[in-house]
């Protein structure tokens, strides 16, 4: 009795077609600024490659797309820098929570950092700054649903904590990040963070994901971080 051939072994992730998923995705942003009644240039898609080999990324850099985000230093690092070699317009926001020993390896891959959430990683990636004469975009991680298990400063710590990166440490702090508890309404969320950058003079809001960037949009986003819609689901580790 003949026996069907095994299928062959997959030796990486399942085809996607990156480039199509980026246009529509960049077709939705653009939608959804055009209903809050805002200009889409306002608004930034960083494409969250985090997990995905260069093979999968390479799709959209030849696209056009710039703007990318990593939530592991030496993952991002091990990657970009091949990558940088060809593209070198890439530009890289670190969306992690960031331990303060990897504040050297952050500061020397990202262009952008969301992830200042305590008074001691903030110190020492003003030390890094000074060390490498490089200065990343900074924003402040606003931990709006006060979930213990989630990285970000509470609301009500965030006076003292700004105050210690702009005028102790003279961060280049630009705006405030958030992500809402999974279970709850973002609105509220997005909201509050744009309350709290308003009243402290923030022009960016780095907050909105694949299920809720509509919103966050609606309510003033500037930074939307959309990873599975344009790569993907990220292949197990």
């Amino acid at each position: 009795m003949a026996h069907a051939s095994p299928a062959p072994a997959s030796d990486g992730p399942p085809a996607v077609d990156v480039a199509a998923n980026l246009a529509a995705v960049t077709a939705e942003v653009q939608d959804a600024a055009r209903a809050a009644g805002r200009d889409a240039g306002e608004i930034t898609l960083i494409a969250v490659s985090k997990g995905h080999p260069p093979s999968r990324i390479l799709p959209a850099l030849a696209a056009g797309h710039t703007t990318y985000g990593e939530n592991r230093v030496q993952e991002a690092g091990e990657k970009w820098r091949a990558l940088r070699a060809e593209w070198s317009g890439a530009v890289l926001h670190y969306i992690g929570a960031l331990q303060t020993n990897k504040a050297r390896d952050a500061v020397a891959v990202a262009d952008a950092i969301h992830a200042i959430d305590r008074p001691r990683l903030a110190t020492a990636l003003a030390r890094e700054m000074d060390r490498q004469g490089k200065r990343p975009d900074c924003f402040i991680q606003v931990n709006t649903g006060a979930e213990p298990q989630k990285a970000g400063v509470l609301p009500d710590g965030l006076d003292a904590l700004l105050t210690q990166c702009r005028d102790d440490l003279i961060l280049p702090v630009v705006g405030l990040m958030c992500i809402p508890p999974a279970a709850e309404d973002p609105a509220p969320h997005f909201t509050l963070l744009q309350e709290l950058a308003a009243r402290h003079g923030l022009d960016k809001l780095s907050m909105g994901m694949s299920a809720d960037y509509r919103t966050a949009i609606a309510l003033g986003a500037t930074h939307v971080r959309i990873g599975t819609a344009i790569f993907g689901a990220r292949p197990a580790p």
